[in-house]
Parts: C-alpha cells; structure tokens; sequence
C-alpha cells in the first residue's frame, strides 16, 4: 500500500468559480490530475471538474461554449475530507476513480489536497527516490555537545562539503525517561547513566534548535530533526519541520510512528537495532498509517566493525519496503556510504565533526569535514559513473582515441568504381577513422560506385547509400567549411562556399605558405588556432604559472602573424577572424566563481600582450563544459555560461565564434534554456560553428542527431546577427570527401528556410 501525499501548495488544483471552462480545462492539463476543485472567492469547496464530467456536459448541452462559467460543467457532489483525517483514513479514500482528495477546514475552505504518494517522496524542495541524486544527510545530532556556536559551524561544514540535510535531535529528558532523565539516579546501570549525563550536558535549548534549523534553511540545507518524544514532535511540527527522521531505537515504537505519520510527513527510519521480523512488523504499520517513507539499512554499534556491516542487505529492505531504501552508517571512514550509493541507496545519513576527540560517543564515529567533502564528492562521481545501463555507446573521447590508435580498413591498391572488391584489394592499418576491421567481410563482394586510390580509407558509407555530395547552396549569411590546406582547393571548386575555415595544426605554422598557397584565393578566410603546441603544450592564456603563460602568449603571437599574412591570400578586407580556445580548464573539478575571477583578469592581462596590428580581430570560441582534450576529460570554466560571455564581451569591446554544440552542452549542464543563452551571446557573435549536441558532453554530432532545435537557432542568427558567417563542424566530417560536412550542409539549408 502506497502512502499518502499531503499537497499543501495546492492552487495547481483549484479554480474559482467565475471562471470559465476553458481555464479549468487548461489546469487540468498542467497538473495532470484529470480533475480540478471549484471553490468561491473564500475559498469554500463548491466542485468538481473532472474529465468525464467535462465529457457528460459536452454530451448533455446543445451549444458548447468554453467561455461560460466552470460552475455550468461541474460535479457539485465532490467527495472531501476533514483536515487532519488520519493518513490511514485517507488512503482508504482514495481509489482508482477519486485520486485527489481536497482536506477541509471547519468552516469548508480547502486547506490541502491528499493524493497518493508517487514512488519516492518529497522533502522541502528535494525529491528523493530512484533515478534521483542520493539525499545526503549530515547527522550532526549532539555532536555540538550542547554549544550553539559548534552547531552553526558543522552546518556550515556540511554545507561546504556539499550534504543535502543537517539533521539534529529534540528530546524533552522529563517525558523521555522513566527518572526523568536524572543522571544522578543511582539505581540506573552504568550505561544508562553514562548516556544521560552526555544528554544532560550537550543538550541545545529549543530555541536554539529552531535558530540552528533556521541558518541551515539559509544555507540552503533541508532542516531535519528526530523527535524521541510525542512533546519533541508537537514543537517540531509547530516550527514547520517537512519531514521527521525516526531513530533506529524507535522503529518498534509504533505509538510514536502513529503520530508522526499523523502529521502526513515524510518520514526517513532507520532499522538499526531492529529483527527483520520487527522490521517486517514496522513496514506494515507504517503502511496501515498511509506513511510516506525511506527505510535506513543501519547497525547501530558506535563503530560499527566492517564485517557487521552487510551492505548486501539494503536489496532484502528494499523488496520488503516496498518504498526507497538507504544507508546510516556508524562504520570508521568513507567507503561504505559510497558502496551503499553503488548498491542504490536513494539516502545516506553519516555523522559529522569537528573534532574526533570531544566527549561523547558519536564523535568516535564521526567524519571530519573535509573526510565528508571527500565522501560527498565519491558519492556524486559513483553516481555520475552508474550511468543508465542499457546498451553500450562509444563514448567521445573513446571515439577521437579510436581514431588515433584503432585500425581501418585500407585499399591495398587503387580500386575503380564498379570493381568488385576482393581480399587482395584491402589491408588493415592505423589510424583507426574508416571501416573497423571487423567489417572486411561486409566489403569483400561490394561494387563501390566512387573509385579508392591506393592507401584511401574504406568508410561506413561505402557500404550504404550514396554518400551526401556537394552542391550549390542557398544561405542567407555568408557560409563555408572547415579545411587544412590541402582541401582549400578541392572545396571550394565544387560548391559555392563563401569562405574555407582553416584548422591549424602546430605543424602547420613550420610551412612555407608560398609552398601551400602560391595564388591568391577567390574566396574568404577564417583561421582557427591550434589548441596543442610542440612539446605538449596546451594553449592557456589563463595559467597562474607565468612562465607557461608566456609560453602560450608567445605561441598565440606567431599564431596572429601568420593569420595576417594568410588574409593577403584570400579575399578579406577586414581583419581575419581567428577562432582560439583561450585556455582556462581544470583536471579535477569546475571552479567557482570566486575562483574563476583571477582567470579572467589573466586572460584580460594576456590579451592586452598580443599584436594584431587591426589585421586580425581574436574570437575566443564558447566552450563545453566538460572538453574532450585529446581522448580524456577536463572541466572548463571560462567561456561556458552566458552570463560570464555576455560580461566580458560587453566589458572588452570583443566578439565571439559560438559553437553552438559547445554550448548546448554547457546549458544542459547547468539547466539553462538554450533559447535565452542564444539571446544573450548571439549580439557578440562574429562566426558560428554548427553541430549538433546531446547530454553534456555529446558533441558534434551530425544536425538533426542531437537535441538541437535548428529552425529556432536560424530565427534567432537572423534577428541577432544576421551577417555572421558559420561552418559546420560535424566531428569527422571532412572524411570521405567531406561527406559528413556536405550532409551537414543540405540539413542546416532545409533548417534555415533559405
């Protein structure tokens, strides 16, 4: 049996009367509840208007009219109950046909609406189940032995180490205990009396609970509390605590979990201490209260030994809970929670200290704040590493390390079109960018229609359809491909391209341009510098070592001057473009704000070192956030949000090249619409480079293979930057001939409405 769901923000559900059956219908729509509540301008329950009351009224009345009054289509016999109706009750309520139910107050006003709880449940502004990222809960309990100051220091310490919850403990000692809590009573054991005198002394006022639950809500932590006592639950409940955690020694106290799942709360109980029989017992008593709730695989011995652990349980608790399992645990050190996450724990609770060595139990095993930081950044890597399952892809830093160390298949002698290719005519060799070997017997038989030269790559496409072939092209801005020198020629004869965009390697600033470019070229130019320099240098005009910093400027410069003299081989009056990733990535994680504000002011100091002498005009290039740098990941933190690009072009008078696969990846990860980011980087935008885009790091894939929306992205370029040029960079799309680039270009065409 499913819990019940308390919704107290509740006007996706309601409508008032005046209003018309056109609006009720449109909130039936948004809260995909099938129904809506009627209720006049105070509020008091007059209806309700589900779907098939909407088809009755349709069958029943001659003129339809959406603009009459909602009242006109309404069930005005709508089931309800009163406002603080046992969960229980409310579950019973509610079936296949009344799947809401509105809560009254005394005087007919809706005050809630009950519904059945979804799988998962809702704590303040975090949902917690599967598919969602492990709720973290920092169990500061007592461990701020009764000092407030300690206490808002661990909730900070938990905020920086990036917990989800700071929890606490409330007991009235009075009610609690039989001797109300006297340590001094000698007729208790020792370890009864040991405990109340640590609770005695390290005990917070409520008041300075409720200021610790009020910082911890500021910090942007989920407040969480145990109550050990029915007088405890009143004053939480009364300072609006959403959700209660139950203690492994009261998960047999079923009185106690009666009134909590009364408040119609989450509740999060761990079942240290507890036998799978009284565990079993627990579960059906939490579903008899209609509770919605997450059971805690825990052993509750203070530290708990390794081999008492026995993570393999959370799957047993997971099929008798019938609800979201997790992980409290007491064990020495960081690993176990992280195992727990592999395992699918959706909650984690750990302690948390600043001190091991103060008086009390828990301390003992406790982790330090920074052991926790290392614990939280474990279990969000184990849980981006999880994946979706499913089956396997290549990823893209596999893709480019595929292409340098794998093999293809090579014709081992020229081959004319229409000839049937036999064994002899193909050899397997490295680099790895056609046919994988394994596909030599899907060749051998085939009669290619384009002939191969001797040492040409067999291509997937040799085996399919017609690969895509140049054509004029209709575009409204100035359009052109990605090239090394030695396509310029062969591009530029077989379409219409108003400019080539030339990718320099290192090696290619050793030519002799007089060698590669004796003629001067009828057709424009775009440069894009190397990102990787002789002697494995990386580009980074941002680096605090000041000596790799020179290094880059000084590469950049020799970058610059040869620009300058390719823009008098080709038809560019104004200053070249020069397309360049500034630099600016970590190994290990995205810095901060305040972080990243000393890479700005280096780039900025950088910057002002090179000599364009108004022949070349720099266009740093807008940036993934997680770049493929030659086969393995990094994190880049300049150039990836639109706020940081809109800045630093407005403050620096400087345009930009937008990859928009680049930044569509970098809006996916940090949930930004794609369309607002366009409005506010298209402005500043001098050249594009299109490619599609997928997740955060899926990029260049061919259009129309990715989550991009080109129509809108064409509409946008028109309205912001209507003369800004672009080429499409599909990966790997100048092979074969340049197939994926020429398909690349029919989709954008039939995209952009030319």
């Amino acid at each position: 049996m499913k819990g019940i769901q308390i919704e107290r923000n509740f006007t996706q559900f309601v409508v008032f009367a005046e209003d018309t059956i056109l609006s009720a219908l449109s909130k039936i729509t948004a809260n995909r509840s099938r129904l809506i509540f009627v209720v006049s301008e105070s509020g008091i329950l007059q209806g309700v208007l589900t779907d098939g009351d909407f088809r009755r009224w349709i069958a029943g009345c001659g003129d339809i009219d959406l603009n009459r009054p909602v009242t006109a289509a309404m069930n005005p016999n709508c089931r309800s109950a009163a406002e603080g109706t046992p969960p229980g009750e409310l579950s019973s309520l509610l079936t296949s046909r009344i799947i809401a139910l509105p809560l009254l107050d005394s005087h007919g006003r809706i005050v809630a609406v009950a519904l059945p709880a979804t799988d998962g449940l809702q704590l303040g502004s975090r949902r917690i189940g599967d598919g969602e990222p492990s709720f973290v809960i920092a169990e500061i309990g007592n461990n701020h032995n009764g000092d407030i100051s300690i206490a808002l220091q661990l909730i900070d310490a938990a905020h920086s180490a990036g917990a989800d919850c700071a929890k606490f403990q409330m007991r009235d000692m009075s009610k609690l205990y039989s001797n109300a809590g006297d340590s001094n009573d000698m007729a208790s054991d020792l370890g009864t009396q040991y405990t109340l005198d640590l609770l005695e002394r390290f005990q917070l006022s409520d008041d300075e609970l409720f200021r610790c639950f009020d910082y911890a809500a500021s910090k942007g932590l989920v407040p969480l509390c145990t109550p050990w006592d029915e007088t405890s639950l009143e004053k939480l409940n009364g300072w609006g605590m959403e959700g209660f955690k139950v203690a492994s020694a009261d998960f047999t106290n079923h009185a106690l979990i009666s009134q909590l799942a009364a408040t119609g709360k989450p509740l999060i109980c761990s079942t240290g201490m507890a036998s799978e029989l009284e565990i079993r017992s627990g579960i059906r008593h939490l579903q008899q209260e209609g509770a919605n709730y997450v059971l805690l695989h825990c052993n509750s011995t203070y530290p708990t030994p390794f081999k008492d652990v026995n993570l393999r349980y959370l799957e047993r608790l997971k099929e008798l809970a019938d609800a979201p399992v997790g992980y409290s645990g007491h064990e020495r050190g960081i690993e176990v929670p992280i195992a727990a996450v592999a395992m699918g724990a959706a909650v984690i609770e750990k302690h948390i200290t600043i001190d091991r060595g103060m008086e009390g139990n828990d301390h003992k095993v406790s982790l330090l704040p920074d052991e926790f930081a290392q614990m939280m950044q474990g279990i969000r890597r184990v849980e981006e590493s999880m994946g979706q399952g499913g089956e396997r892809s290549i990823s893209q830093g596999e893709m480019m390390n595929r292409e340098v160390l794998a093999k293809s298949l090579v014709a081992a002698c020229d081959v004319p079109a229409g000839t049937e290719i036999t064994e002899a005519m193909v050899r397997i060799q490295s680099p790895g960018q056609g046919l994988q070997p394994n596909r030599l017997n899907d060749l051998i038989g085939r009669r290619l229609p384009v002939a191969k030269a001797q040492g040409e790559v067999f291509f997937p496409s040799d085996l399919e359809t017609p690969a895509a072939t140049p054509r004029h092209y209709r575009f409204k801005q100035p359009f052109g491909l990605p090239v090394r020198y030695h396509d310029i020629k062969v591009f530029s004869q077989v379409s219409n391209l108003d400019l080539v965009e030339i990718h320099l390697s290192y090696k290619d600033l050793e030519v002799d341009l007089d060698q590669v470019l004796p003629n001067r070229q009828g057709i424009g130019l775009v440069v894009h510098a190397p990102e990787l320099f002789a002697g494995d240098h990386t580009l980074d005009l941002c680096t605090e070592d000041s000596s790799y910093r020179d290094h880059s400027i000084a590469e950049l410069q020799r970058v610059i001057d040869i620009s300058s003299d390719l823009r008098t081989r080709f038809q560019c009056p104004d200053p070249v473009l020069l397309v360049t990733n500034v630099g600016g990535f970590s190994e290990h994680h995205h810095l901060s704000r305040s972080e990243r504000e000393p890479l700005r002011e280096r780039l900025i100091a950088s910057l002002q070192q090179l000599n364009t002498a108004g022949e070349v005009e720099i266009i740093p290039q807008t940036m993934p956030p997680f770049p493929w740098h030659f086969g393995g990941q990094r994190f880049h933190n300049l150039f990836v949000d639109s706020d940081f690009i809109h800045q630093f072009c407005k403050e620096q008078g400087m345009r930009v090249c937008l990859d928009v696969s680049h930044s569509k990846l970098a809006c996916n990860h940090l949930h930004i619409p794609f369309r607002q980011f366009l409005d506010q980087i298209l402005p500043f935008t001098a050249h594009l480079h299109l490619a599609d885009a997928k997740d955060v790091d899926g990029e260049g894939l061919q259009i129309n293979d990715g989550d991009i929306d080109w129509v809108q992205l064409f509409e946008q370029i028109h309205h912001h930057c209507p003369k800004a040029s672009f080429i499409p960079e599909i990966w790997q799309g100048h092979k074969n001939g340049g197939e994926g680039a020429w398909l690349a270009l029919e989709r954008l065409e039939a995209a952009a409405g030319a």
